[in-house]
């Protein structure tokens, strides 16, 4: 086991999880065993990840910002990263909306199972409607205005990632407009807090494997009827496979423009994708995904360390293909006289922009989706039912569309960091005990 790589570490664990889940839930007392003792720790390794990745985000941003030694540099970066990332999140809407409209699962979904359904995630559907209320009357601003902190110790504790990079981009600009000699001190800190944080993720991840089968047991033990996902089982397809053409997408883009292997990327980043798909947040994941793409996939820290953070907060491509499908199945079901070209053309706009302000935490997408519906004008008598229709196969579904916010991430990483000649050939992975023989 000590030689088998860690993605086949963490993917016997999801399997044996996934079993163990199926057993527990079978015997009398499983499921509340699962819940007391086996849930606590994999909530203690997203607590673990979630704690380094707001000194990680400080750290590595603000090194490589000040390592650009050319205000300029940061300019023409955020200028690509962002144009690149509004341009996969296009794609990924009319991937969705592509594959929902030819399919058409929405069609002939029989009225008892909508009564089912409707009965069985009503009070959940009203959680989510209240969330995004609270979101739209913040003002049509307010998504500015948040990004400028008032206290950045509140925003550490929150913590508010899009405050946290504003701050770290504003000290890093600020260290290259002060002389060298008086920079270099606190620019040495936060290259050695960078590499302190990285090393806190190599050992975090001795424990995934154990962790992702304590997530995914829970995971499963939450599924209780089963006949309600049979019968989403076509919409839930078009979700999967849209995500699955990101990938390919993803894949493609890597090859034509860095020259590097699909396989060899995907044997390299499989470590982080596991973790998404196992924490359903690209926000927990970020500490690993930074260590990936900076030591496996050979990113230069001051891409990465600007870019990432970045796309973990305003790119999510899975989400936004989620959120045109599930739009368009919605109404397929119970609004049919709705699926119009020009109520498709607000939804790719209204799903690029919520996408940007969803937040990086299981079901936001969820979320925006009402945001996204009520652009169209869709009927408000009929949102509890419409997100009731899709909250039974929602959590399955986030999983799999954090995998596809991830990979965009680290995707967007190495086509900027080509564009600068920022990415390195043959990185050389650290390990968590290159160090130990000397310190034993």
């Amino acid at each position: 086991m000590k030689k088998l790589a860690l993605h086949w570490k963490i993917i016997i664990g999801m399997i044996l999880g996934i079993i163990f889940g199926f057993l527990m839930n079978s015997v009398s007392g499983g499921k509340d065993f699962v819940t007391d003792w086996i849930a606590p720790f994999g909530k203690i390794f997203i607590n673990l990840l979630k704690l380094i990745a707001v000194p990680l985000i400080l750290a590595s941003l603000i090194k490589g910002i000040s390592d650009l030694k050319d205000i300029s540099k940061i300019k023409s970066m955020g200028l690509r990263t962002i144009g690149i990332y509004i341009g996969t999140t296009v794609i990924a809407i009319i991937i969705g909306l592509s594959i929902v409209n030819i399919v058409k699962p929405g069609v002939g979904m029989p009225k008892e199972t909508i009564e089912k359904i409707k009965t069985t995630y009503q009070g959940n559907a009203d959680v989510m409607i209240g969330k995004a209320k609270a979101t739209q009357d913040a003002g049509p601003l307010q998504a500015l205005v948040d990004v400028f902190p008032s206290n950045i110790f509140k925003s550490f504790a929150e913590p508010a990632m899009l405050q946290v990079i504003f701050f770290a981009l504003f000290v890093g600009i600020c260290l290259l407009l002060i002389s060298e000699k008086k920079a270099k001190p606190l620019i040495d800190f936060f290259d050695s807090l960078n590499e302190v944080v990285m090393k806190m993720v190599d050992l975090i991840m001795l424990f995934a494997p154990y962790a992702v089968f304590a997530l995914m047991a829970n995971v499963i033990i939450a599924f209780d009827d089963t006949t309600i996902l049979v019968k989403l089982l076509g919409y839930a397809a078009c979700v999967v496979v849209g995500l699955f053409l990101m990938i390919c997408f993803y894949m493609l883009l890597i090859k034509l423009v860095t020259k590097k292997s699909p396989l060899w990327f995907l044997n390299r980043f499989s470590p982080a994708q596991l973790l998404a798909f196992s924490t359903s947040s690209s926000a927990a994941t970020l500490p690993v995904t930074m260590e990936r793409v900076e030591e496996h996939l050979g990113v230069d820290k001051e891409v990465s360390g600007f870019v990432l953070p970045v796309g973990a907060t305003v790119n999510m491509d899975g989400t936004s293909l989620y959120q045109g499908i599930a739009a368009v199945f919605i109404m397929q079901v119970i609004w049919p006289e709705g699926l119009t070209l020009t109520n498709q053309l607000v939804i790719v706009g209204t799903a690029l922009l919520a996408s940007i302000g969803s937040a990086a935490v299981p079901s936001a997408g969820m979320v925006m989706l009402v945001i996204v519906l009520e652009a169209i004008g869709f009927p408000a008598e009929l949102l509890p039912i419409g997100l009731a229709l899709i909250f039974a196969v929602d959590r399955p579904l986030d999983m799999c569309r954090t995998v596809v916010n991830v990979t965009g991430d680290a995707t967007v990483s190495m086509l900027v960091a080509k564009s600068l000649g920022k990415l390195h050939d043959n990185p050389v992975p650290k390990e968590w005990d290159d160090n130990y023989d000397k310190v034993k």
